[in-house]
């Protein structure tokens, strides 16, 4: 690509490779998502990086991932995305676990993007671990399946990924239709697995793919890890009746003066031999 160079593969999906790229115009790393090869001239998917394109050109938040342009019409169709250079929460979970001091402050700032995706009328429709990078702050990444809010009713089937989707999308014929309520239903299911290291729900099977359509959420399995206010807030978002559910704007109030209450880092004077004073 004109103006850009590889650096390395970072990975991809079934329809997108994305690579970590120097841009010479920025004078920057960026990450390029480009459609595999073989998909190039696969309609659907062409018109999903369409979409995703004009999603995040609606987009400008300091939590949401930003992009720098793309490119729809060439011969590897692409959409440059800012590069982020820390873990995903979901490799934190995996490796050592998220504690509440660190759970809360991320999930206001999650609150604050879903609010604005909100007032912005776009629904994000895939918030998990994986969608959101450790950064400074922290991103929601991965747009791909995002959707404005005029667009929710074409939605007929599934839309996201399995475990951590509201029943709302696991079966919109069942539901009005699906909005932001689905995005702080996400966001519930990714600090429950946060706080356990387990989603709420069984996993699916061929023959019971969405438990979340007939299943309680499991109770916390050790309570004494989790402040009952905590414990509450995060419940709530799993309400199975999307009008049940507080809005993004309404969990950040409830988790405002959580955050105000953890114990402030303290910096200490240190003696010649090490000890504090």
């Amino acid at each position: 690509m004109p103006g850009r160079r590889a650096v390395r593969l970072l990975g991809g999906g079934r329809r997108y490779e994305a690579y970590l790229a120097w841009d010479d115009d920025l004078h920057a790393l960026v990450v390029v998502k480009v459609l595999r090869p073989g998909l190039v001239d696969d309609p659907p998917t062409r018109a999903g990086l369409a979409g995703e394109v004009d999603v995040l050109g609606r987009l400008s938040h300091p939590v949401i991932v930003r992009a720098f342009g793309s490119d729809l019409d060439g011969p590897r169709p692409h959409v440059v995305l800012e590069f982020l250079d820390g873990p995903r929460l979901s490799t934190l979970i995996r490796r050592y676990g998220v504690v509440v001091e660190q759970l809360l402050p991320l999930a206001l700032q999650m609150c604050s993007a879903l609010h604005y995706m909100s007032r912005r009328g776009v629904l994000h429709l895939d918030v998990k671990p994986r969608n959101i990078i450790m950064a400074g702050p922290p991103r929601l990444i991965d747009l791909s399946v995002a959707r404005h809010a005029d667009g929710v009713a074409a939605i007929t089937g599934p839309v996201g990924t399995d475990a951590y989707m509201a029943p709302e999308q696991c079966d919109p014929s069942r539901f009005r239709d699906v909005g932001p309520p689905a995005d702080v239903w996400g966001l519930g299911v990714t600090l429950y697995e946060a706080l356990t290291t387990r989603t709420p729900f069984p996993a699916g099977t061929p023959d019971d793919r969405f438990p979340q359509l007939h299943h309680a959420p499991a109770a916390f399995p050790d309570p004494r890890r989790v402040p009952p206010a905590v414990g509450d807030a995060v419940m709530a978002c799993l309400d199975p009746d999307p009008g049940a559910r507080p809005t993004a704007a309404a969990l950040a109030a409830t988790l405002e003066p959580l955050v105000d209450a953890l114990p402030r880092p303290r910096l200490g004077l240190f003696r010649p031999g090490g000890r504090r004073r």
